[in-house]
């Protein structure tokens, strides 16, 4: 990890054109899954070697791993399944090593030492007792505390914050959704966590987009920074945010591109589907694989400093319309958050698209919502997406949360 990060500009641009066809060269000599899939296709040439879909990777794992490899000698895991398509894959023991030499330097950036800065976890964890206890072990190794994000109830918040009081945690990570849900309960009281736990320093937050709004909001009631991490399961950290409030693409063991439809490679500024190889994992090929998210690379991109400018969602996360027209389905993020956040004190919301028109908003909140909010709400579908479109709400106790304890704002069930 040091010699890469001493590279200079020419010497990292050669450095990962090389590693790229190294990885490649690699697999096609010793993984036969891999060899299949490419077929005669002119690896000489990048934009000729075909993108690789978590489709593909839907067979046993053993299949598609590399001559020498097995689950004994690979670090074997599993995604969480929120594009759709659950995967299992391996990681070689120095791929896997270097994925979190990556991490610890990110974290470098802010004084935040994994070996031993204490972090506030809140993340989902599996609920049978033998995954349970586990992960409860590997946080205890790993000098973290796991905050359930599956009770986010006002009396559970405020035993977290008992527990905050008590402890010398240096930083809080975890879902976006989750720790959105503790700020404003620490909106509502006043509180500012920094005053409870004067160690702290810094706010991680990762798995669904965090806006500038909610942002701001996270920085104000926990008192210290609050930064954007984008990674996943299959590759590991894929972008991080700087002091400079850049969003840098890690360029260290990945290498980052933005396709269109057809899988053309894009200018820097136009959208598309974020893709990525792995330059080290000779267990498991990553080579062009289509990570299922959209998103932008900024304009002032280069090589040897890629800058991610927006993540605007999955691919299955398009909403489609009467009229033919689509939006990305964050786009109800804005169609509802800001018109009855403030007035309705929501906590939590939920949009599913039932049929091309008609769409149900699920939400928790301390108050029903009154007809003019509702009526809010449906002038802003019309302003945002197009008119014609129905809407109908109903209060939740809590809204249902994925194994992984993740929730999705926006679901449609139409193809």
């Amino acid at each position: 990890m040091e010699k890469i990060t001493s590279l200079n500009i020419n010497e990292k641009e050669d450095y990962i054109f090389k590693k790229r066809a190294t990885i490649v060269d690699y697999h096609l000599k010793h993984n036969s899954f891999y060899k299949s899939f490419i077929a005669n296709a002119n690896v000489k040439n990048w934009s000729d070697i075909p993108v690789l879909t978590k489709r593909d990777l839907q067979q046993p794992l053993k299949n598609r791993l590399s001559k020498g490899y097995s689950a004994k000698n690979c670090q074997v895991n599993n995604t969480s399944g929120s594009s759709g398509y659950p995967l299992s894959f391996a990681k070689d023991k120095f791929c896997h090593a270097l994925s979190w030499a990556v991490f610890m330097d990110r974290y470098s950036w802010y004084d935040i030492n994994l070996n031993t800065s204490k972090q506030a976890r809140f993340y989902g964890i599996p609920l049978d007792k033998m995954s349970y206890y586990k992960e409860r072990l590997k946080d205890k190794l790993g000098n973290r505390f796991r905050f359930s994000v599956f009770d986010m109830s006002d009396d559970q918040l405020s035993r977290n914050v008992n527990l905050f009081s008590k402890s010398n945690y240096e930083h809080l990570y975890g879902y976006s959704n989750a720790l959105i849900l503790f700020g404003k309960y620490l909106e509502r009281e006043h509180i500012v966590l920094k005053d409870k736990c004067k160690s702290l320093k810094l706010c991680i937050t990762t798995a669904e987009t965090l806006f500038e709004r909610d942002k701001k909001m996270l920085e104000t009631q926990f008192g210290i920074p609050v930064i954007n991490e984008y990674g996943c399961a299959e590759l590991g950290l894929i972008a991080f945010q700087n002091k400079k409030n850049e969003w840098l693409i890690n360029c260290d063991d990945l290498y980052v591109e933005i396709l269109d439809d057809n899988d053309n490679i894009l200018k820097h500024g136009e959208k598309g589907r974020i893709v990525i190889t792995s330059l080290y994992n000779k267990a498991h090929p990553f080579i062009r694989y289509d990570l299922g998210d959209i998103g932008t690379l900024s304009k002032n991109s280069t090589l040897s400093k890629p800058i991610l400018e927006s993540l605007t969602g999955r691919t299955n996360d398009t909403l489609n319309l009467p009229s033919g027209k689509t939006a990305a389905g964050l786009t109800m993020y804005y169609v509802t958050k800001t018109v009855i956040e403030d007035a309705a004190k929501i906590k939590e919301f939920m949009l599913e698209q039932f049929k091309l028109d008609t769409f149900k908003m699920s939400y928790v909140a301390e108050d029903v919502l009154t007809e003019v909010q509702k009526l809010a709400i449906k002038k802003a579908l019309d302003n945002y997406l197009e008119p014609g479109l129905t809407v109908s709400f109903e209060r939740k106790v809590s809204l249902e949360r994925a194994k992984s304890g993740k929730v999705k704002q926006f679901i449609s069930y139409v193809e």
